[in-house]
């Protein structure tokens, strides 16, 4: 069976209660397996400046047996429309939700639309550690080649190989000096 990763951000308006609305949204796509990390609170990363914290959780579930990834997508992005995200030309503005698809199982898509699995998840905390309360023992199915260098983080990723190591080792490695704190226990379960 496939499992799904997503991570979820806000930072606008009721950041905590639009990440809670939005792991209860995102419940419907699941088949089976549902689980939700804790909401954190997270300092901005690659943002514009003044910039304010993110509220981030993830979410890990088993698709519908019809679901792919391109199908997944364009519901989330439709889910991000519903709670009134509008494109911005500005990269990383303040968002009211942003919904990023990091893994779906071993697939692997590179193209115009998106590249999976997400190509800067491994060397972001405010990814990984949400990501590791609700699915530490899922495999990354890809070496690093997945991120372009202009789009590395400051601190620059982690230099160990990736594929095939879990997401909580991948946690445990990330070289980063973002700001993390957990504001509850997990979300819902």
């Amino acid at each position: 069976m496939k499992t799904v990763l997503i991570s979820i951000g806000s930072n606008q308006g009721d950041s905590v209660a639009i990440a809670r609305g939005a792991i209860r949204d995102l419940r419907g796509f699941a088949a089976q397996g549902f689980r939700a990390s804790s909401l954190w609170r997270t300092s901005p990363v690659n943002c514009p400046p003044g910039s304010p914290d993110f509220i981030n959780a993830s979410v890990a579930f088993t698709p519908h047996c019809d679901e792919t990834p391109e199908s997944l997508l364009a519901s989330l992005k439709r889910l991000e429309r519903g709670y009134g995200r509008v494109n911005r030309e500005i990269r990383n503005a303040p968002r009211l939700l942003d919904l990023d698809l990091i893994l779906f199982g071993d697939e692997v898509r590179e193209g115009p639309e998106f590249t999976l699995p997400h190509p800067r998840a491994i060397g972001r905390r405010f990814v990984l550690e949400p990501s590791a309360e609700v699915a530490p023992a899922l495999l990354w199915p890809t070496e690093r080649p997945t991120e372009r260098p202009a789009e590395q983080s400051a601190e620059g990723p982690a230099q160990r190989p990736t594929k095939g190591r879990t997401i909580a080792e991948l946690r445990r490695d990330v070289r980063s000096n973002e700001v993390l704190t957990r504001l509850d226990e997990l979300a819902t379960s």
